[in-house]
């Protein structure tokens, strides 16, 4: 299952705020992701039964994409998740500072 990865829940997390969307709908929400890995993160959660994907037979053609009733259950499951991780940002920068200052240390 590909649920886990960075990008994966990327995308559950902003079907799940906006609801249905387009493929470059979710590209503006969600910075930084590149066309060709969000287009494979789409499939593999497809493919995994977490997003559906509805392809409306009209010209130019027109793709939408939103969480099915398994990704929505992940979504709510992930949101204690997201509250501790937000609620934690100050320590994890914390942590970072420090381990860059002691890393920098180490090789000056």
């Amino acid at each position: 299952m590909h649920a886990g990865s960075r990008w994966s829940l990327g995308v559950i997390n902003t079907l799940g705020v906006y609801g249905r969307l387009r493929h470059a709908e979710i590209g503006r929400r969600m910075h930084g992701v590149t066309q060709r890995m969000l287009t494979r993160t789409l499939r593999q959660l497809e493919r995994d039964g977490l997003v559906l994907r509805h392809d409306y037979a009209e010209m130019p053609p027109r793709v939408e994409y939103e969480l099915s009733d398994t990704g929505m259950e992940l979504l709510v499951r992930m949101i204690p998740l997201w509250t501790w991780i937000v609620e934690n940002a100050d320590r994890f920068r914390e942590a970072r500072q420090n381990f860059d200052k002691l890393h920098q240390d180490l090789h000056s």
